[in-house]
C-alpha cells in the first residue's frame, strides 16, 4: 500500500497526539500530595502578598486619619483659646453697655440746642458736637460687637464639634479597615506556616521511605505526629547514670551497655522494651532526624541490624553507653553511622 503525504501527517499527528496524552497521563499519576501541597502554598503565599500591600495601605490610610486627629485637636486647643478670648470680649463690652446705659440713665439727656447755646465759641461748638458724634458711633459699635462675639462664639463651637466627631469617626473606620487586613494576613500566615511544615514533614517521611528502601527495609513507615512531644523525661532519667561503666550485656545502675541504659531508663515510666538495639528499632516508630524530639531513640546500623543505640538529648548530642572501657556520657551521631531516628 503506497502511504501518500497526507497518511503520513495524519499518523505523525495522531502519534504525537498519543505523546502528548500521555505525558499529560504522567504527569496526573506523578502529582504527588507534596506537589499539591507546594501549589497550595504558592497559591497562598500569593495572596500573602497582595494582602501584605492591602495591609500597607490600610496601615497608612489608619497613620493619616490618626494625623488629621491629631491636627484637629491642635486646632480645638487653639480655637478654644480665641474662644476663651471671645467669651472675654462679650463680657467686656456686656459691662461697657451697662456702664453706658447707667450713664445715660443717671445724666439729663442733651440736644443739639444746649449745646449751641452752652457753647462760648466756634471752637467749642465743634469740639462738643464731635464728642457727641463719637459717644453715637461708639455705642453702635459696642452692639455690632456683641453680636459678633456671639455669633464668633457659637460658630467655633459647632465648628469644632463637627470637625472632632468627623476625625473621630475616620479613625474608627481606618482602624477597623486595618484589623480587618490584619486578621487576613495573620490567617494566611497561619496557613503558610501550617504547609510549610506539613511539606516539610511529608519531605522527611518520603526521604526516609527511601532511605529505608535502599537499606532493605520492607515495612511500612508510620507518619510520625510532628506535635508529638515523645519521652522528654527520658533524658533526666538517663543522666542520672552519667558516669556509669560500660560493662557488656549491663542492665542496671551498676553498668550498662547501649541497649541495657535504654531499656532501663525507658522502663522507669512503664514502657517495656527488649534488650537489643534491633528489636529495640523494629518495636520503635520509625523518626527521621529532622523529627527527632528529646527521648527518642538514634540507632547505628542499617535496616537489617542496628549495633548501637543512644538517646537523643538535643541537637546532634546523644546519651550513651558506648564501649568497653568507658562510661555513661554525652556524645553525638553526626558523622556516625546513625540511621534512623525511633520514638516509643
Amino acid at each position: 500500500m503506497k502511504r501518500t503525504k497526507r497518511t503520513w501527517g495524519a499518523a505523525l499527528a495522531l502519534v504525537l497526539a498519543l505523546c502528548v496524552l500521555s505525558l499529560a497521563v504522567a504527569g496526573a499519576a506523578g502529582a504527588s500530595p507534596i506537589s499539591a501541597k507546594k501549589a497550595r502554598l504558592k497559591s497562598i503565599q500569593s495572596r500573602l502578598q497582595v494582602v501584605y500591600t492591602q495591609a500597607e495601605i490600610a496601615a497608612e490610610k489608619y497613620n493619616q486619619a490618626t494625623g488629621q486627629l491629631d491636627t484637629v485637636k491642635q486646632q480645638i486647643t487653639q480655637n478654644q483659646h480665641l474662644l476663651n478670648v471671645a467669651r472675654h470680649n462679650l463680657l467686656v463690652a456686656n459691662d461697657q453697655m451697662k456702664v453706658r446705659a447707667l450713664n445715660l440713665y443717671k445724666s439729663r439727656d442733651v440736644g443739639i440746642l444746649d449745646v449751641l447755646f452752652q457753647a462760648n465759641s466756634f471752637d467749642e461748638l465743634v469740639t462738643q458736637l464731635d464728642m457727641m458724634n463719637r459717644i453715637g458711633n461708639s455705642d453702635v459699635d459696642t452692639v455690632k460687637a456683641i453680636a459678633a462675639y456671639r455669633r464668633d462664639i457659637n460658630d467655633r463651637r459647632v465648628k469644632l464639634e463637627a470637625d472632632e466627631k468627623a476625625a473621630t469617626t475616620l479613625v474608627a473606620e481606618r482602624s477597623a479597615e486595618k484589623n480587618q487586613v490584619l486578621g487576613l494576613e495573620a490567617k494566611y500566615e497561619k496557613m503558610t506556616k501550617g504547609l510549610k511544615a506539613a511539606i516539610k514533614q511529608m519531605q522527611a517521611q518520603a526521604a526516609l521511605r527511601a532511605k529505608l528502601a535502599l537499606q532493605g527495609y520492607t515495612g511500612a513507615v508510620p507518619r510520625v505526629d510532628p506535635n508529638s512531644p515523645g519521652h522528654p523525661e527520658i533524658v533526666a532519667i538517663a543522666q542520672r547514670y552519667l558516669g556509669v561503666p560500660y560493662v557488656w550485656g549491663g542492665a542496671s545502675p551498676s553498668g550498662f551497655d547501649c541497649s541495657g541504659l535504654a531499656m532501663y531508663c525507658y522502663a522507669q515510666i512503664g514502657i517495656q522494651m527488649s534488650h537489643g538495639a534491633t528489636d529495640q528499632q523494629r518495636a520503635s516508630i520509625p523518626v527521621p532526624f529532622g523529627d527527632l524530639r528529646p527521648g527518642d531513640l538514634v540507632f547505628f546500623g542499617n535496616a537489617s541490624f542496628s549495633h548501637h543505640v543512644a538517646i537523643f538529648v538535643g541537637g546532634t548530642t546523644i546519651i550513651e553507653a558506648p564501649y568497653t572501657g568507658a562510661v555513661v556520657s554525652y556524645g553525638t551521631y553526626a558523622g556516625r553511622d546513625a540511621w534512623i531516628g525511633g520514638r516509643f
